[in-house]
């Protein structure tokens, strides 16, 4: 599977200077961290969470895990639980599940950032495949997704 075309377009339309790396299949973000040659600080993994009956896009560093009750503190949630597959697949039509760039914007999304994502000068994150990544400056991606950030991982 090729970059999503809906993700090029939208790095396009916003002038985002970005490189493509291509490298083995993989599902974890820390096997794609590694493949890519990009510390797990530096690799935003990319979950999406449903609060209080909205879904919402969490960035953390690929070597954290989401902490889910330090994220429903955060957003004063009543309920939260991470998104089955069958629902990733309708909200993320045009990416492999578990590969989702963190553009919320693409899909309607809030975005919630760990600190830790906003401490590195470049990022690296799923393309929409498990064969592609991206990589941009920090400032660009803070730029394009406004992220809210927050104490939110492990």
């Amino acid at each position: 599977m090729a970059l999503p075309k809906v993700v090029k377009a939208y790095l396009d339309e916003h002038i985002v200077p970005y490189d493509l790396v291509h490298h083995p299949r993989d599902f974890t973000a820390q096997e794609t961290a590694a493949h890519t040659h990009t510390p797990g600080k530096s690799f935003a993994k990319t979950v999406i969470v449903e609060v209080d009956g909205e879904y919402l896009m969490a960035v953390i560093p690929a070597h954290r895990h989401l902490h889910l009750s330090k994220m429903k503190k955060h957003l004063h949630a009543e309920h939260l639980r991470l998104v089955e597959e069958d629902e990733l697949r309708k909200i993320c039509p045009d990416c492999e599940v578990g590969a989702m760039p963190p553009f919320g914007a693409l899909y309607d999304l809030d975005v919630v950032a760990s600190p830790e994502i906003s401490q590195n000068p470049r990022i690296t994150f799923n393309a929409g495949t498990h064969e592609d990544a991206i990589r941009i400056l920090y400032s660009d991606f803070n730029k394009l997704v406004h992220p809210k950030i927050a104490d939110i991982a492990d």
